[in-house]
C-alpha cells in the first residue's frame, strides 16, 4: 500500500510538471539552448584575457537576457518577422524580441522590415493571385539591366498578407524568371529553415511576446508611399502602433518603441510620455563623416528635447586609437556625458571577419582579423561604451556572452 501511495504521489508530481502550454511545450521547464556558434567564435578568438574568461563561461547557464534584442527575430537562419524566427530568438535567450511595423492596404499593422520588402521576403511573386497587385511586377534582367521588383505591405490587404509565406531576405538581380530572383540568399545565411514562414500582424506578435512574459521592440518603419496615405497621417500611424500595446494591457515598462524619423520619437514624447521613457531615436545620421560629426554635436540637444535612448549602427560607438587599441568613439562618449542610453545594432549581419570586416566594423577594421574578434567588439562596447543592449541577428552570440557577464 505505501509503495502504491508513493508511485501514485509520483505520478501526480511528473503530471503537474510537464504541464503543456499552447506552443506545446511544458510551462514549468525553458532552457535557454546556444547552439554550437557561439563556441566557434570562442575558439576562434586571439589568444588572451577575454578568450580566457569566455571560454570559461562554456557551460552556462544561459539565462535570458534584457541586454539581447532580437533583430527581426533570428533572421541569420530563419525568414525575419515570423513566427518561426521568433521562437528560435526565444529559445537562444533573447530577452526583447523586434516587430518592425509597417501599414497594409486596409490601414492594419504588420510586421515587415521594410513597407516594400514583399518581394525580397516573401513569395509573393510566386503568388499569381497576388504579384500582379505589386507596385512594380517583377521584370527580368536584360541587355544589362537588373531584374527589378516592388512589393509593399500597402499594396494588400491584412488578410492577404496573411496568406503568405516568409523567405530569408535575398534577390538575384541577374535573374531571368520569378524563381531565380527569388533564389538570392546571402552566402553566410541558410535556406534550411525557410519553406514557409508564417508572418506576422503586430497583435499577433503582441500576443505571443507577453505569453512569453518577454519584452518588446517595435520599430516605426519609415512610410514608402506618400503621407498622409489614404487620408492615414503620420502621427496616426505613430499612434496606432502605440495604441496596439495599450489595448493587449502591455505596460509601456515592457515596450521600446523605435523610429529613424526624429519626428516620431518627439511625437511620443509629446503624446505618450509613459512610452516615450524608452522611446528608442535609430540614428542613421553616422553613415558619413559629416553626418557623424553633425550626430555627434546634437546629442546635447536631443537630451534636452526628451530623448532617452539612441541607437547607432554600431560601428560608430568605437574607434582605434594610437595605441591600436578598440576604444570608444566621440559619439559614444558624448551621449554618455548627456546621460542618455546606447543601444547598438546589429550583430551577426556581417559574413566573415577574416578580411576586416564591413559595414558594422568600418571604424576598426585595421584592427580584426577573424571571426572571434565580434567577441573583442562587443566587449568593448559593453564594457567601456557601456551600452545598454545590442541588437543581434543571431541572439544566442550575444546571450553568451550576456551570461558569461551578468549582463
Amino acid at each position: 500500500m505505501q509503495y502504491l501511495l508513493l508511485t501514485s504521489a509520483l505520478l501526480l508530481g511528473l503530471a503537474s510538471a510537464a504541464v503543456i502550454n499552447k506552443d506545446g511545450y511544458p510551462t514549468k521547464s525553458f532552457n535557454v539552448q546556444i547552439g554550437p556558434r557561439p563556441y566557434y567564435l570562442v575558439d576562434n578568438m586571439d589568444e588572451g584575457p577575454l578568450k580566457k574568461k569566455m571560454q570559461s563561461c562554456s557551460e552556462g547557464p544561459f539565462k535570458v537576457s534584457d541586454f539581447v534584442f532580437a533583430h527581426r527575430g533570428a533572421p541569420l537562419q530563419f525568414p525575419e518577422h515570423t513566427l518561426q524566427s521568433y521562437h528560435a530568438a526565444r529559445r537562444e535567450g533573447a530577452g526583447v524580441i523586434e516587430c518592425d511595423v509597417a501599414f497594409t492596404k486596409d490601414k492594419k499593422l504588420v510586421c515587415r522590415h521594410s513597407q516594400c520588402d514583399l518581394h525580397t521576403t516573401t513569395n509573393v511573386l510566386n503568388r499569381t493571385d497576388l504579384a500582379h497587385k505589386c507596385t512594380t511586377p517583377f521584370t527580368p534582367a536584360k541587355d544589362g539591366v537588373p531584374a527589378a521588383a516592388k512589393c509593399c505591405t500597402s499594396d494588400f490587404t491584412e488578410s492577404e498578407f496573411e496568406s503568405l509565406c516568409g523567405k530569408m531576405d535575398g534577390f538575384n538581380p541577374n535573374a531571368t524568371t520569378v524563381h531565380e530572383y527569388m533564389a538570392g540568399t546571402p552566402y553566410f545565411r541558410t535556406n534550411l529553415y525557410s519553406t514557409c514562414g508564417t508572418v506576422m500582424t503586430l497583435n499577433k506578435y503582441i500576443a505571443l511576446v507577453d505569453s512569453w512574459r518577454l519584452k518588446f521592440t517595435a520599430e516605426l518603419k519609415t512610410p514608402e508611399v506618400e503621407m498622409p496615405y489614404l487620408g492615414y497621417t503620420q502621427e496616426q500611424y505613430a499612434q496606432d502602433m502605440i495604441d496596439a500595446f495599450k489595448k493587449a494591457n502591455i505596460h509601456p515598462s515592457r515596450v521600446f518603441a523605435q523610429s529613424f524619423l526624429p519626428d516620431d520619437i518627439f511625437y511620443w514624447i509629446d503624446n505618450e510620455p509613459n512610452f516615450a521613457k524608452q522611446a528608442v531615436y535609430l540614428d542613421e545620421r553616422v553613415d558619413t563623416p559629416e553626418g557623424y560629426a553633425n550626430a555627434t554635436a546634437s546629442i546635447p540637444g536631443l537630451a534636452k528635447r526628451g530623448v532617452k535612448i539612441m541607437a547607432p549602427a554600431f560601428f560608430a560607438l568605437t574607434k582605434v586609437d594610437g595605441a591600436g587599441q578598440i576604444v570608444p568613439s566621440e559619439y559614444a562618449i558624448a551621449v554618455g556625458k548627456a546621460g542618455m542610453d546606447i543601444v547598438g545594432w546589429s550583430f551577426e549581419r556581417s559574413g566573415w571577419l577574416n578580411k576586416g570586416g564591413d559595414y558594422y566594423y568600418q571604424y576598426v577594421s585595421s584592427v580584426i582579423n577573424n571571426d572571434g574578434d565580434m567577441y573583442t567588439v562587443l566587449d568593448v562596447l559593453a564594457q567601456k561604451v557601456k551600452i545598454r543592449a545590442m541588437f543581434s541577428d543571431w541572439p544566442a552570440t550575444v546571450t553568451y556572452y550576456a551570461s558569461c557577464f551578468g549582463l
